[in-house]
């Protein structure tokens, strides 16, 4: 894990609590803005960084950018990230699947459905949700559970309190989260 990259005691921090002259309170979950920052291209793959106030935590990665619909990574926008069950991990009989499946980080982007945050090393692993990892290499990152697990400790909280967004940088023209794709597109 780089150098300023998130780990597990500094994602704990961040939840739920006020930060004063480095002690911490408990408090109501704070709203978490994360940004995720695309920054390369493959015609196999889209990578980046996840960040949250600017320290920045694990890649991502996706799709191939195209046009923001399935098949494409996401399209650039706000989007609100929720915790919602997920059918296709609910099935794994992984018990370390198990522990996050019913209450994993989906991330609201219509039309889209079924966009989560989690797990995978490379875009075949994907149908279009967006991975993370500790490092990353052509179309490929490592260190996927562990990243997830602390991209997990971080958002649980406000997530589950609806004060949870991520902003997505880069690729295709941003979409305002009220429209369509085409609409986004044609807004140029």
């Amino acid at each position: 894990m780089g150098a300023g990259r998130w780990n597990v005691p500094r994602c704990v921090v961040c939840l739920g609590a006020v930060s004063l002259n480095g002690a911490t309170a408990p408090g109501p979950p704070l709203m978490l803005e994360l940004t995720m920052q695309r920054l390369w291209y493959t015609a196999r793959s889209t990578c980046g960084e996840l960040s949250v106030a600017g320290r920045i935590g694990p890649y991502t990665l996706e799709l191939p950018v195209r046009d923001g619909l399935p098949g494409s990574a996401i399209p650039p926008g706000r989007f609100q990230v929720v915790l919602q069950p997920s059918p296709k991990f609910q099935a794994s009989a992984d018990p370390w699947v198990q522990k996050y499946a019913s209450a994993m980080p989906h991330i609201v982007c219509p039309p889209r459905t079924l966009i989560m945050f989690h797990w995978g090393n490379f875009p075949t692993e994907t149908d279009g949700c967006v991975l993370v990892g500790l490092s990353h290499d052509v179309d490929e990152i490592g260190g996927s559970r562990e990243a997830f697990e602390s991209l997990y400790a971080l958002v649980h909280d406000s997530a589950a309190a609806g004060e949870c967004w991520v902003n997505v940088q880069g690729g295709i023209p941003m979409q305002n989260n009220s429209g369509s794709v085409a609409d986004a597109l044609a807004s140029d």
